[in-house]
């Protein structure tokens, strides 16, 4: 349920019946502020969660650190939300200079990042990167498949091959498209238009997913995240409604069919970006709203 302003109101179905739940999922909230960092040394600190198809690391990065992949099974992703940042990237035979607040698809395989200029970084790697799986607390939660998400399938690989695709988030709102969305093989990165001070209550956007995961990534400001699971004819398959409170850096892993709505709370900037593994259809099929449609085919 959209406000008729919302871009997202005109969205087209991308299933004919609606699905038949036998089990829900519950939502994961990943609080990086609040805990100690999986991995950490004088090169920096990193966290870790899961959903079932994705892991989103976040990273506080020294000037000189080096992040090496070693026989990475899929193309990956990297996001630097702040414009200090910089970095040299090699992958796929070649190597690029990537600058900050941009999203960068890097190629399976080797890969190497050196930090020029340290801060924020975060990296979206699929789950079938089995090392990086053990690396999140949340790893149990998803031991089992939630039968509500299909199977993990890669979207096609661009007719030129892989190659390192770096992109600036310095992108204009333009009417009529939500967001600022880009895709690879893997992932879609919405980069969201920054909220200033608190979300109008009366403009809020409740809606569900049939049977696809959102991360919803925190980078500045706060968030409250609304979740409620729909009634069904069985009633021990019934959740409370949640209402969880996430500051900057976190992370809500929102399954399907949870409706939901996130509301910005801070009074100053907003920043949120929603995450899903592989692309979304739907938001595919909307002229104009990929911005690298043209890089990465549709399947």
């Amino acid at each position: 349920m959209y406000d008729k302003s919302d871009p997202r109101a005109g969205l087209s179905k991308t299933t004919t019946t609606a699905p038949v739940w036998s089990e829900y999922s519950p939502a994961d909230y990943a609080r990086f502020y609040e805990g100690a960092p999986q991995e950490s040394g004088d090169w920096g600190r990193s966290w870790y969660v899961r959903g079932q198809n994705g892991i989103v690391v976040y990273s506080e990065l020294m000037p000189g650190a080096v992040l090496e992949r070693k026989g990475q099974v899929d193309e990956w992703v990297l996001l630097q939300p702040d414009h200090e940042t910089s970095a040299t990237v090699a992958a796929g035979g070649e190597t690029k200079a990537i600058s900050g607040y941009t999203v960068t698809f890097i190629p399976p395989g080797d890969s190497t990042i050196r930090i020029e200029n340290g801060g924020r970084f975060v990296r979206l790697y699929t789950t079938k990167s089995a090392d990086l799986v053990e690396l999140c607390p949340n790893k149990a939660a998803h031991a089992t498949r939630h039968e509500n998400v299909p199977d993990f399938t890669p979207w096609p690989v661009p007719p030129d091959g892989y190659k390192i695709r770096s992109y600036s988030l310095d992108v204009p709102d333009e009417p009529g498209r939500f967001g600022r969305i880009w895709r690879c093989t893997t992932f879609m990165v919405n980069y969201l238009a920054p909220q200033q001070g608190p979300r109008d209550i009366a403009k809020l956007s409740p809606h569900h997913h049939d049977d696809f995961e959102q991360y919803s990534l925190a980078v500045k400001g706060s968030f409250i995240h609304h979740m409620r699971w729909p009634w069904t004819p069985n009633m021990k398959m019934w959740r409370q409604d949640e209402h969880e409170f996430c500051g900057t850096p976190s992370v809500a892993v929102i399954p399907p069919p949870a409706i939901h709505t996130t509301r910005g709370m801070d009074p100053g900037t907003n920043q949120l970006v929603d995450i899903f593994s592989p692309p979304r259809m739907d938001f595919s099929l909307k002229p104009g709203w990929v911005l690298n449609a043209d890089d990465y085919p549709m399947p």
